[in-house]
């Protein structure tokens, strides 16, 4: 096969070969963005190998652009990179590489441009298009990947069971490109990731949630989870998901497998949603529900409070994953929290101040949180589906109406601590979150509406009570 038509049609590739004709250096597009190629899907990132040094090779290039093209260096790694017409072109010496059995990091050592294509990671990845003008455009490929690529199928170059011991990274990586190309695992490479879970342990917690935010990220990441699943990968950074799967039962009494579950209210969020932090408040939605699980004779099984527990369980699953540590994480914190409070809304009989509290607590998340709610509805029932929906359109209309009344979203207190003391001449006590707390319980009630003047009022009404003067108002 020849990519010399496609080639030819980014300035990139001459300038490339022709700096390469001048060093009398072989070289090859590699990589992703042949694959990429033959899958006809966008690619700006593009990887060179050549034999000889690739940082000569970037040196030479940047002379065939009129424009300054700053060049990045990386002497210890023998690799360069530089930007050019949206493109991020990364160069390399051809090398092959051997392992020790504790550490992923290769000794390398320069190599035939085989040997750099057996050390990679898939055979789909394996791939090389020639550069060199004998044969420019020449798909090189002793691995077979395009057949695998028509086959939609992930599969090592070498032995599956040495390719992911070295690298334990490459068993993450081989479920997220099945994930994203919507490939199977060829059965021998499945068995490897099984086999060699284990080894994922050397592997840092850093690496592994990129490639497992890659998953979360696809169109339906249910697929990569559930490989992850089976190979026994996910057990190892992962176990409270794992401990979601399972269907207990008693007296003919069982309750659903809540794994799969959360897979299906992840895959109903995606349809509406990219967010990839909304997406992790699905996964984590029921992640309580392993330890609050219970079994009542009466009613079967429950899991009370999973809820507060599990947003109790989110920041420190988001520390063990090194997920970020800062609103982002408050975010999916509350989202968990809250997500059964807007099901107590479906009633026709809810009261305006329940309506208001779940705003106050939801602030910009509400519209969020409503998603995940009716991702949360999984029921086979097509007929309960229907209903539980349409009642979360009520709610959201009662939520509307409530907010356009009284501005509750992003709730902030009409009188602040600084005037409570200005107004009294006190200093900073308890006192003053008590009449705070009382002007805002009175708001989400409805004894007064959401604004300063008659928020004052009843301000002047408490400090009475509380045994409190006004200055200059005795």
């Amino acid at each position: 096969m020849n990519f010399k038509s496609q080639l030819v049609e980014i300035e990139v590739f001459s300038k490339v070969a022709k700096a390469a004709k001048n060093l009398g250096l072989d070289t090859y597009v590699v990589g992703g963005f042949v694959r990429d190629l033959v899958l006809n899907r966008p690619c700006t990132d593009i990887d060179f190998t050549c034999v000889g040094s690739g940082i000569k090779l970037a040196e030479e290039v940047t002379k065939q652009f009129d424009y300054h093209t700053p060049l990045t260096v990386f002497k210890n790694f023998g690799t360069a990179m530089l930007k050019v017409n949206n493109f991020e072109l990364e160069f390399v010496g051809a090398r092959r590489e051997s392992y020790r059995l504790e550490s992923r990091k290769p000794i390398v050592e320069d190599g035939t441009l085989l040997e750099d294509l057996e050390r990679r990671d898939f055979a789909i990845n394996a791939m090389a298009i020639s550069l060199n003008e004998k044969d420019f455009g020449d798909l090189v490929d002793p691995f077979e990947g395009l057949t695998d690529i028509k086959k939609k199928i992930i599969r090592t170059p070498l032995d599956p069971s040495i390719t992911f011991s070295d690298d334990p990274l490459r068993m993450m990586r081989a479920v997220r490109f099945a994930s994203q190309l919507d490939f199977d695992i060829e059965s021998d490479t499945f068995f490897a990731l099984a086999q060699n879970a284990a080894r994922l342990k050397i592997i840092s917690a850093e690496r592994i949630i990129v490639e497992l935010n890659k998953i979360i990220l696809v169109k339906k990441p249910s697929y990569g989870f559930k490989l992850l699943f089976a190979s026994k990968l996910l057990e190892e950074f992962f176990p409270e998901m794992v401990a979601l799967q399972g269907v207990d039962s008693v007296d003919d009494k069982s309750h659903k497998d809540n794994f799969y579950h959360t897979l299906q209210v992840l895959d109903n969020l995606c349809q509406v949603s990219d967010d990839l932090y909304l997406r992790w408040a699905a996964i984590l939605h029921d992640i309580a529900k392993p330890v609050t699980k219970r079994f009542n004779k009466k009613v079967g099984w429950t899991f009370h409070g999973h809820e507060d527990k599990g947003a109790r369980m989110v920041p420190e699953i988001f520390r063990r994953l090194k997920l970020p540590m800062d609103e982002r994480m408050k975010y999916v914190q509350k989202l968990v929290k809250l997500h059964l409070r807007p099901i107590a809304l479906v009633k026709d009989e809810v009261t305006d101040s329940a309506l208001r509290r779940v705003l106050l607590d939801a602030g910009d998340a509400i519209d969020d949180l409503m998603k995940l709610c009716r991702a949360d509805v999984t029921s086979k029932n097509n007929k309960k589906a229907k209903r539980y929906l349409e009642n979360f359109d009520k709610v959201d209309q009662k939520l509307l109406e409530v907010e356009e009344k009284d501005q509750m979203r992003n709730f902030q207190p009409p009188i602040s601590g600084e005037e409570v003391m200005q107004v009294f001449n006190i200093e900073p006590s308890k006192i003053i979150g008590e009449i705070k707390e009382e002007i805002k319980e009175a708001i989400l009630e409805g004894r007064i509406h959401n604004n300063t003047a008659e928020a004052r009022e009843l301000m002047y009404v408490i400090a009475k009570k509380k045994g409190l003067t006004p200055i200059g108002n005795p």
